[in-house]
């Protein structure tokens, strides 16, 4: 497991609980409206990673505090360490939300499996055919596909979500995705925070 981010406290990153949330370092996708820029390379200088010792060790020691963790990125699914590191976080006795963006739907289903995740989070950036723009690389939608069925179909808590960045999205394309979602599954809008985003273009918000 590579770490890239960690903050001890957060009290609106997993529904209902007070969590602590783990920033993986790495992602498959080069979404034009991502803040967390930082986190996209694999590879980057070992002073900037957090060991997972520290990590767990922190946890440890606030988990009377906390009812949950929740495993962001970058894409967590990218690390082969991922489900000893979530089996990790289950024995400290915490909760486990993961997010992320369905592009490995193979370990998505392993990790369902063996119980390793409590709600998961899957970005759904686009409709299909807009989808590799706003991914920023080629997109393999038929893992998309299998991720969002993997999760619609796995009886844990979850959500669809979608970022919505007016300068490559229309109210259009929202009603097409809405069409996406599995039928009973939540599905919200998040609003585009334009300061920190990938592409200098849109940080002008306009």
């Amino acid at each position: 497991m590579r770490i890239g981010g960690f903050h001890p406290l957060s009290l609106c990153d997993y529904p209902g609980r007070v969590a602590a949330v783990v920033f993986t370092q790495g992602c498959t996708m080069r979404c034009p409206f991502c803040h967390n820029g930082s986190l996209l390379p694999v590879h980057v200088p070992a002073q900037r990673l957090i060991p997972v010792e520290v990590v767990l060790d922190t946890l440890e020691k606030r988990k009377a505090f906390l009812s949950g963790v929740v495993v962001s990125g970058g894409e967590p699914t990218l690390h082969r360490g991922l489900p000893a590191f979530l089996a990790q976080l289950k024995r400290l006795g915490l909760a486990v939300k993961l997010d992320t963006n369905g592009s490995n739907p193979t370990l998505l289903r392993k990790l369902i499996a063996d119980g390793l995740v409590d709600y998961i989070a899957m970005d759904v950036k686009a409709p299909w055919a807009k989808y590799s723009l706003l991914t920023g690389v080629s997109t393999d939608i038929e893992r998309i596909r299998e991720s969002m069925d993997l999760i619609a179909q796995s009886g844990l808590a979850h959500e669809f979500r979608t970022t919505f960045v007016p300068q490559l999205l229309t109210g259009q394309d929202l009603e097409a995705i809405r069409g996406l979602i599995p039928p009973g599954s939540p599905y919200r809008v998040q609003r585009f925070i334009p300061q920190h985003a990938l592409a200098p273009a849109l940080r002008s918000g306009h």
